[in-house]
């Protein structure tokens, strides 16, 4: 039977839309959900979050948080209203062992520091404000910018085989002691507002050189930074989600799409081959690797 919208258009196909979704979201959620246990049990994981938009609240777009949990080879996305460490956990799984990579966010302050490894991306925009202040502290980052620089240098080196890691443990040595010296000169100065921004950091000391201590990890969260922009420019299109079930289905195909990259493997084949499990009650297509 026709159905007919205002000005006589047919509404049909526009309604199916909503219900393809939910039927692949509902065909993605159990190789999603393999693929967030696969990420709990990962020696090394790197996490950012970023704003999104779900459904209404007072008339306006209700606050949420897109979420990113990069490992080696699979990537799981996640939409919550918390920006709060009960979502990092759940990511993550709250016995987790592994070691993380991330900013300094609060909501990762449960990951004992002596596994975690901030972002050294971040920790030079700190140093770069601590000279832009044009205060006290301007000469402790400018000294600390430069120990950075001589610090990549070296590790560009370790990524392209160049050095070995022993020899760049040991160069790093002096660098360490002196990083860690002038960050507490810093957190001792007049400038108020680069004192405070040292502090901080000295709480996360343990943090700072764990990439240099354990091979796998890297002195950066770009991976993730990288991973969840792609999730920024869909926001950015389509103005966020509706409810729950459009964040579903948006976190699970981000988590597809990105894994299925990682990989090298075809997108659409998995798409399609997951559907189809759904429709013939199939055992599922996998995102993880080793079982491919």
């Amino acid at each position: 039977m026709e159905e007919l919208g205002p000005g006589g258009v047919d509404v049909r196909p526009v309604r199916t839309i909503p219900n393809l979704e939910q039927e692949v979201s509902d065909a993605l959620a159990p190789p999603v959900a393999a693929a967030e246990e696969h990420v709990r049990t990962q020696p090394v994981a790197n996490l950012d979050e970023t704003g999104w938009y779900e459904g209404r609240e007072d008339g306006r777009a209700g606050r949420a948080w897109l979420w990113v949990a990069v490992t080696s080879l699979v990537t799981v996305f996640r939409i919550a209203r918390s920006r709060g460490e009960d979502v990092a956990k759940e990511l993550l799984g709250a016995g987790f062992r592994g070691f993380l990579g991330s900013d300094r966010w609060s909501g990762y302050a449960w990951v004992k520091a002596a596994r975690r490894q901030l972002c050294w991306s971040h920790l030079i925009r700190d140093f770069q404000g601590f000279v832009d202040r044009a205060d006290a502290g301007s000469k402790h980052g400018a000294a600390l910018l430069e120990l950075s620089v001589k610090m990549f240098q070296w590790w560009s080196r370790v990524r392209d085989g160049t050095l070995s890691r022993g020899t760049f443990r040991r160069s790093m040595a002096p660098v360490r002691r002196e990083v860690e010296a002038l960050l507490r000169r810093a957190a001792a100065c007049p400038a108020p507002k680069t004192a405070g921004m040292a502090k901080q950091i000295l709480k996360l000391e343990a943090a700072l050189f764990t990439f240099v201590d354990h091979e796998g990890i890297e002195p950066t969260n770009n991976g993730a930074e990288r991973a969840v922009r792609h999730g920024v420019m869909y926001r950015k299109t389509s103005f966020g989600t509706q409810g729950s079930a459009g964040s579903r289905f948006v976190e699970r195909m981000l988590t597809v799409v990105a894994t299925l990259r990682q990989q090298q493997r075809n997108v659409l084949d998995f798409i399609a081959a997951a559907y189809s499990a759904k429709l013939t009650h199939a055992q599922p297509p996998t995102l993880l690797p080793s079982q491919r």
